[in-house]
């Protein structure tokens, strides 16, 4: 039976990897159409365009591993009834139990790996995609309003024109209030940087103290700012909540409610980068429902029909449930894991009929 478990294993294995690259170099052939209208802009050349849809991978990977999954298990399965190998082994006893088990550990190597692509390299690979392209290109980080980004820290509200990839900050304006709202201080600076420990440098200061009586200006060249905004919470601008990784959503998420902003779509985030690996599990055993017996039921073509269709179905599926989730503000937890158990509930179903007739 190791010597089974062994066969299938790399069997299926290798099917996968190779329907991963042909799924990972797709969407990134659509990546350089997609970034070809930008090249000429500042030094954003061809070699610099490669090199930031290179850093998209792990992101693709990410994404695409549970697919993959889907499709290298049907394929491999179906090639092995084709030739009868899975015919004989069913037939020397090997039970649809085992051969789910062995389904199973594939898919628990495959939930690993796309949780440790989604929690430590991807997020870290797409922030310096986007540093790249915006250094090149000569922009800025992606900003909420034309005035630029906005942000709260108690009862600071926070203004930043331009947010540069290294995490500088150009045009600070920060409005500061008292308990009960009204506006004491307003201050600008020119430039901002993090020395580290929540403290940022201000370079060309101006402070104007508001007072009932009177309102007293003052300049600095430079000066120390306190304050819980630090970089990784300033890297949620780069990428979407759905490309950070969980422990920069739990630190904006913290942030977020410790100001008293809504966290819903973070919190949606956090789950789906909780439950998302499981998914592979899912997918492994979903192609099993749907595996032919023996090469009269085989049709590769039509293996892979299913496969695609029953993968965009959960992609599809799990963005429309997040969205709904949103909307109506639904338990985030539950948004998150309904996709993966509905599928996983699909496919034991599907494989147990098939198993009584």
């Amino acid at each position: 039976m190791s010597l089974l478990t062994r066969y299938l294993i790399s069997r299926i294995s290798l099917v996968t990897l190779f329907t991963l690259l042909a799924l990972v170099a797709l969407f990134s052939f659509f990546d350089i159409i997609n970034e070809a209208s930008d090249l000429g802009k500042g030094s954003y050349t061809l070699g610099i365009m490669l090199v930031h849809v290179l850093l998209q991978i792990p992101g693709h990977i990410y994404e695409l591993l549970p697919l993959a999954v889907l499709i290298g298990t049907l394929v491999a399965m179906s090639l092995l009834a084709s030739g009868s190998e899975y015919t004989v082994m069913r037939a020397s006893g090997v039970s649809l139990l085992r051969v789910g088990s062995i389904l199973v550990q594939i898919g628990l190597v495959f939930a690993l790996v796309t949780l440790l692509m989604g929690e430590f390299i991807a997020p870290k690979a797409e922030q310096e995609a986007e540093r790249l392209k915006i250094r090149a290109t000569r922009s800025v980080v992606a900003q909420q309003f034309n005035s630029g980004s906005w942000m709260k820290d108690d009862r600071n509200f926070i203004n930043v024109r331009e947010i540069l990839p290294d995490n500088s900050l150009i045009g600070l304006r920060i409005y500061s209030y008292d308990a009960d709202l009204r506006l004491t201080r307003t201050r600008y600076a020119e430039r901002g940087f993090y020395l580290g420990d929540g403290s940022w440098r201000l370079e060309k200061v101006q402070d104007s103290d508001i007072t009932p009586e009177r309102i007293v200006r003052s300049h600095h060249d430079a000066l120390v700012w306190k304050s819980v905004i630090r970089p990784e919470i300033l890297s949620v601008l780069l990428v979407v909540p759905e490309q950070m990784s969980g422990l920069n959503l739990m630190a904006y998420i913290d942030h977020l409610k410790n100001n008293s902003q809504k966290t819903s779509r973070y919190e949606i985030a956090l789950w789906g980068k909780i439950f998302y690996p499981l998914a592979c599990l899912s997918m492994a055993l979903m192609a099993l429902a749907f595996t032919p017996v023996n090469r009269r039921e085989g049709n590769l073509g039509m293996q892979l029909f299913i496969g695609i269709l029953i993968g965009l179905s959960f992609h599809f599926f799990n963005r429309l449930l997040g969205h709904l989730g949103l909307l109506y503000d639904w338990w985030p937890a539950a948004v998150a894991i309904v996709p993966t158990l509905t599928f996983l509930a699909a496919g034991a179903v599907l494989t147990a009929r098939r198993e009584r007739r």
